[in-house]
């Protein structure tokens, strides 16, 4: 027995080398540095091309952007057109889909996390909602045009639009949400019950208030997406020339994005047309900008709150 121990403490002393292939680590530092160096020229090209895409945009503005153009109406003559009403019915579209993106989809985010229960049913939904958020935004546009425009018979109208842009930024919701969510440490909960606070209480005064930063992230980003698309709109066959102003969500309407692609269509023709869609791109980028910066003030109060 005791000449066992001896041993044992003998081969704890001895020193073990690990054999140090130095070729294979020349060669993961050198596969490292490449891929430092072409991701920082990806990154470095993109923000070469993104510079050069807003001097030539800013540039082709300058003399059409003022106030004339921010406060006339549509006209067939460029000199005399105005993006009033593409701004309105914009603004309209935000606040259909602000709400019901909101709503839908940090409810479905908050089921799936915390009432659904583990199983097939679940995880069926979860891969379902995942590849929604990568379908090409032109068949969410044919889905609003057959259930919103001919089978609820809304046509183009603004309510038609808002839902149709509402069901294409909700998947990116869900999920952003759902990884908020996921994100909340466990023992917040297990305080909370411990204390007596039912299943709701918890939810709403401590899973939700901390998930919030990650879920504005996430609604940020599809805010973004749904004030650009194009495609959804033309589909729904949202008209480029209208004179008068919505005044509710059932009236006709155009957006930015519509005006921009059609007066891009009509540079063939008329090419004082690019000037007036570089002029709507710079208001477009203003207005999203604008939005982006509101909703991460509010994410940056939650977070240093919470």
């Amino acid at each position: 027995m005791e000449n066992n121990r001896t041993t044992f403490e003998n081969k704890k002393k001895l020193p073990y080398k690990v054999p140090i292939d130095s070729a294979k680590i020349h060669g993961r530092v050198r596969l490292s540095n490449f891929a430092k160096h072409l991701f920082s020229s990806s990154v470095l090209l993109a923000v070469v091309v993104l510079a050069f895409l807003l001097f030539q945009v800013i540039r082709d503005s300058i003399g059409w952007l003022d106030i004339d153009f921010l406060t006339k109406t549509l006209s067939i003559f460029p000199e005399k057109a105005g993006i009033k009403g593409a701004i309105m019915g914009t603004v309209w579209l935000m606040l259909i889909v602000i709400p019901v993106t909101m709503v839908l989809g940090v409810s479905t985010a908050i089921y799936l996390e915390e009432y659904a229960a583990p199983g097939a049913i679940k995880d069926f939904i979860n891969i379902n909602i995942s590849n929604l958020a990568s379908v090409p935004s032109v068949i969410f546009g044919l889905l609003g045009l057959t259930v919103f425009g001919r089978m609820m018979n809304l046509g183009g109208s603004l309510l038609a639009g808002g839902l149709t842009m509402s069901l294409l930024v909700l998947p990116i919701v869900v999920v952003s949400s759902q990884e908020a969510l996921k994100a909340v440490p466990g023992f917040l909960r297990e305080a909370s019950y411990a204390m007596g606070a039912d299943k709701w209480t918890t939810i709403s005064k401590v899973v939700l208030p901390v998930a919030i930063p990650g879920i504005l992230t996430g609604f940020i980003l599809s805010l973004s997406r749904a004030i650009g698309e194009t495609a959804p709109l033309v589909v729904l066959g949202i008209p480029t020339l209208i004179l008068k102003l919505p005044n509710s969500i059932l009236d006709d309407f155009t957006a930015l994005p519509i005006q921009i692609y059609y007066w891009t269509l009509d540079t063939v023709l008329t090419p004082e047309y690019a000037n007036l869609a570089a002029a709507t791109i710079v208001v477009l980028l203003a207005i999203l900008f604008l939005m982006n910066s509101v909703a991460i003030v509010i994410r940056n109060k939650f977070q240093k709150r919470f």
